[in-house]
């Protein structure tokens, strides 16, 4: 039952969060792009703060594009990138899709958040290469993942369940949305100027990079 009333609530929150994003196929901005957004109190970050380059990733984990870019992209973004400490690294949440799609990227968030800020990235990675199966049982799939943090179902239930922690993630993905002027995901800013929403290989990310305002990395 429980999990039936947050497919409802979920649903509720992807008929806002739709008008706010979409999953992006390809790129391709509107006439107004994204805003640079100062850092946040709840926001997830990775790497040297004070390097040159802040890059922020405006994604879902329920976006198959995100999932493609994240399979493909990340790994060796990261290693040239985050690790070597030339780029800090900052996730922002979004809700995009229709009412399963944000169901599943709700719950994978919610989870993520439940484990912490420690094992906050290991999880989304967790979730992120769980697609295609997220779409098609997402409380098993996400039920397994945190059975592998050490979390029980009794816990997971909680964490998926807790109503404070829903309207919480609601408020920040339409705080992101609105604030950065977010129209698809994923979105990539750099420095606060973004590249067009949609998919960008690791080339396209170099250049992007390399043009950034005030220094490169």
């Amino acid at each position: 039952m429980a999990s039936l009333v947050l497919t409802r609530r979920f649903a509720l929150v992807g008929a806002s969060a739709a008008v706010l994003a979409a999953c992006s196929k390809h790129g391709g901005g509107g006439e107004s792009g994204p805003q640079a957004a100062a850092a946040l109190p709840d926001d997830m970050s990775l790497g040297n703060p004070n390097a040159k380059v802040h890059f922020v990733e405006y994604a879902s984990v329920a976006c198959p594009v995100c999932g493609r870019w994240f399979k493909e992209v990340w790994p060796a973004f990261k290693a040239k990138y985050v690790d070597t400490g030339k780029v800090y690294y900052t996730f922002r949440e979004m809700l995009v899709g229709g009412s399963d799609e944000v169901t599943a990227a709700a719950s994978g968030f919610l989870l993520a958040r439940c484990a912490g800020k420690d094992k906050y990235f290991q999880m989304v990675d967790a979730i992120f290469n769980s697609q295609p199966d997220l779409f098609s049982d997402p409380r098993g799939v996400l039920l397994n993942i945190a059975k592998s943090a050490g979390m029980t179902e009794q816990q997971f239930d909680s964490c998926v369940g807790n109503a404070d922690a829903l309207n919480a993630l609601q408020n920040r993905v339409e705080k992101n949305g609105k604030e950065g002027n977010i129209q698809a995901t994923p979105t990539f800013v750099i420095n606060g100027k973004a590249m067009d929403p949609g998919y960008h290989p690791l080339t396209e990310i170099d250049a992007a990079i390399a043009a950034a305002p005030s220094g490169t990395a």
